[in-house]
């Protein structure tokens, strides 16, 4: 006391924080936490850093709270609803989908995947991954000494764009539900070349077998790759039948009739609800493939045709679906040049149809007496919630009439869901 007048008692640590000062210290070397007490656990998970290595942490600490540090701490937006409200999951699915999205074929170690399969393979369900990086390019003196002179230009700028096979990884995660991918650069800016967003071939041979292998996945969506019709056709083969998969989308890419008629083969062989063939090439031949499928189909509920070109042979072909069918609630048609005849028939489907709950002809041809027609056909429907004319040519005065049935039909739906 003489020699230090501020020292007291009171400066000395308890034995207790001295031990739990040494735990964190040492955690990485030494983890201890489940033979401490919950007050002394939560002390220690409080002051652990965000920075310990994954295999310490990832089957050791359930901790919500650790996680949410480690989330912030590296990334400022963070919305856990999209991610079951999970911050653990949110972790590792965000930190899974940055190495895929920073991977170079032939340069990156396949092991920073490959190693960190059985420490995430509990808590990711659902991959996101917008961009796939092309391998590096080889310098041509290089190349033309380690290639053939048997072997022609074509081959080597395919072998120089295949991209990273996620083979070995979504088939060893068993809780994998939905993938959501893009093939194609982010943020190039002036190093822009169109083979940086070629989804090839073989890229598509590797997606294929390996999402057949997924027996839980219940959403694909596999957008703006150049996904052609031959693509298309490999992909359906390998989903034909699928245990679980309910959400198909392919939107935004190069589908044609013969893709389209693939997916008609697809729609009455799988369990599919959802279809989204948005911004695609397909015209009245595959619309009509399509409608044939819809006619005898009883599972799917939302169909999403908007941005193609099916015309009133497409239109009317997927109208005469719709008399029959009695599953679907959703349809868009919006922007594929269609006109009077298209309204004619769909103002049956109003008058028969006691299923579709949303119908979209938004960015038409249907003219007046098309919107005539449909308003006519709307006049005893009681279930159609939603129904989009904007663009539509309808007039103004059919477009506000047929509002107000919509309007009085959400009304009534509204009430029987309070009761």
């Amino acid at each position: 006391i003489i020699e230090d007048p501020e020292w007291s008692l009171a400066t000395v640590p308890h034995l207790t924080e001295l031990c739990i000062q040494h735990i964190v210290h040492n955690f990485e070397k030494n983890p201890i936490l489940n033979g401490l007490l919950p007050e002394h656990q939560q002390k220690v998970l409080d002051r652990l850093p965000t920075g310990l290595p994954l295999a310490v942490t990832a089957n050791l600490i359930s901790d919500e709270d650790y996680w949410k540090r480690c989330c912030t701490d590296r990334w400022q937006v963070c919305d856990i609803s999209n991610y079951g409200h999970s911050w653990k999951r949110m972790f590792f699915e965000r930190h899974l989908e940055n190495i895929l999205k920073r991977f170079i074929p032939n340069t990156t170690d396949p092991n920073q995947v490959l190693n960190l399969i059985p420490i995430c393979k509990e808590y990711v369900r659902k991959l996101e991954v917008d961009q796939f990086l092309p391998p590096l390019k080889v310098d041509q003196k290089e190349e033309g000494d380690d290639v053939s002179d048997t072997e022609s230009d074509f081959e080597v700028g395919e072998v120089s764009v295949h991209h990273y096979d996620l083979g070995a990884l979504i088939t060893a995660l068993p809780h994998l539900e939905e993938l959501h991918l893009t093939y194609g650069v982010k943020d190039c800016g002036m190093n822009f070349e169109w083979n940086l967003f070629n989804f090839s071939y073989q890229d598509c041979c590797n997606l294929a077998a390996a999402v057949k292998m997924c027996h839980n996945l219940k959403v694909f969506k596999l957008t703006r790759s150049k996904v052609d019709d031959e693509k298309t056709r490999l992909l359906v083969r390998n989903l034909l039948d699928h245990p679980s998969l309910v959400e198909l989308n392919l939107s935004h890419n190069l589908i044609r009739d013969k893709g389209a008629r693939a997916v008609g083969k697809l729609i009455n062989h799988s369990r599919l609800e959802i279809l989204d063939l948005c911004n695609n090439q397909i015209r009245h031949l595959g619309a009509q493939a399509l409608a044939q499928a819809l006619a005898e189909n009883s599972t799917l509920t939302s169909l999403n045709l908007r941005l193609n070109c099916v015309e009133d042979e497409g239109g009317e072909a997927i109208g005469r679906a719709l008399l029959t069918n009695t599953s679907l609630k959703s349809i868009h048609l919006g922007s594929n040049n269609l006109s009077e005849p298209t309204a004619t028939l769909f103002s049956q489907v109003l008058a028969q149809n006691a299923t579709l709950t949303s119908i979209n002809l938004s960015c038409n041809h249907l003219g007046l007496d098309g919107g005539k027609q449909l308003l006519d056909g709307l006049a005893d429907n009681k279930v159609l919630t939603e129904f989009d004319l904007r663009l539509a040519e309808v007039g103004q005065e059919t477009e506000h009439l047929i509002h107000q049935i919509v309007w009085a039909n959400q009304d009534t739906a509204r009430l029987e869901s309070l009761q």
